[in-house]
């Protein structure tokens, strides 16, 4: 059976995830997009308006991943959520502030010649520290990089994901066919964040607001793991879900996590039915979903840095800004490769071993 880490067409989905990811900001933030706008506005406002979504198949694919690591069967294969959390901040802020320093020296430079609103003021010790505690949001922080957001949220995720299934360890249900305490805490949580968190915005620098999207996730991998009525009762509950979620209240972005749920439970099956994915297993697409967090880290100073000479040597070339883009999207994927390879494919400092529950004999 495939290992749901390696399951093919993830890494291609966050590929595809992240090239959109990128061509949003550099619609959103401009001031090439604003040259460019007048030739392309459909494809302008498409790429402001939805490519953003695609941050919920980070958020689905991230909570399948979660549930595949942490309870493949709803229970905790874990024994120390304590050290569990700090491995993750660990390995989140590791290439993190790297790319957040970057950041700061590139508004730092462009800062004295480049006047737009994309560019961050000079961080204070207070916002500083706030980040490097990925707190930012919650203490009310300018952000000092497109993105940190997420980083924050991902973090407060499975955190929380963690606590509860470190909280129902105890509760084994009593068959093999019962629901256990994790998943239904996991879907009281999704229940929860759905039909209230998500509708409101004073919400959205918590996990409560994204956790909808992310149980989601964890329901595709409980669906995908499992045979006959098992499998038909989870992907009936993700139904309910999304169905009860999208009558309540129509959102986009609940339909891209709900499709993408779906889409993983699709693809765990052609995997292990070996049936071939070609256009999800080709090698530069998989490459780039692998170091997708690096380029999502580092493209907002990239793009900054270009948008800004291009800004000052030619303002109001359309030739120049539309090259600039496509010129600040190829380098926003080197220098992630670069940060992947340098920084956070380095060896982690906890050893993932060490917080698992030793097989039985």
């Amino acid at each position: 059976m495939t290992t749901p880490q390696r399951l093919p067409g993830i890494d291609a989905l966050k590929g595809l995830a992240c090239v959109l990811i990128v061509w949003h900001h550099l619609a959103f933030y401009g001031p090439m997009s604003d040259v460019v706008y007048p030739f392309v506005p459909g494809l302008i406002d498409w790429l402001y308006d939805y490519a953003r979504m695609a941050v919920q198949l980070f958020l689905v694919v991230g909570g399948f991943l979660a549930a595949a690591s942490l309870a493949p069967q709803g229970v905790a294969v874990f024994e120390a959520p304590g050290h569990l959390i700090l491995r993750r901040y660990a390995r989140l802020v590791k290439p993190y502030l790297v790319a957040l320093a970057v950041s700061v020296l590139v508004a730092a430079l462009v800062r004295p010649w480049f006047d737009h609103p994309s560019v961050p003021a000079a961080p204070g010790v207070l916002q500083l520290l706030a980040h490097v505690l990925l707190l930012q949001d919650v203490l009310g922080q300018e952000a000092l990089s497109a993105g940190v957001w997420y980083v924050a949220i991902d973090f407060q995720l499975y955190a929380l994901a963690v606590l509860v299934f470190a909280a129902t360890r105890r509760q084994q249900p009593r068959t093999m066919q019962a629901v256990s305490a994790g998943a239904a805490a996991v879907l009281l949580l999704a229940l929860l964040s759905l039909l209230v968190f998500n509708r409101r915005l004073s919400f959205d620098t918590t996990a409560l607001y994204f956790f909808g999207s992310y149980a989601l996730g964890m329901l595709a991998f409980w669906a995908s793991r499992a045979v006959g009525a098992r499998r038909v009762f989870w992907l009936a509950v993700m139904a309910l879900l999304g169905a009860l979620a999208l009558a309540l209240d129509f959102r986009g972005r609940i339909v891209v996590a709900l499709v993408t749920a779906f889409g993983l439970v699709w693809l765990a099956g052609l995997g292990q039915g070996g049936r071939p994915l070609r256009w999800l297993q080709q090698r530069r697409l998989v490459q780039l979903g692998r170091m997708s967090y690096s380029v999502f880290l580092i493209h907002f100073p990239v793009c900054l840095l270009v948008s800004a000479v291009i800004s000052h040597f030619w303002p109001t070339q359309l030739a120049a800004n539309a090259l600039g883009m496509l010129l600040a999207f190829v380098l926003s994927l080197l220098a992630g490769g670069v940060l992947y390879r340098r920084v956070e494919s380095a060896p982690a400092l906890f050893a993932p071993g060490r917080f698992r529950r030793p097989s039985s004999p």
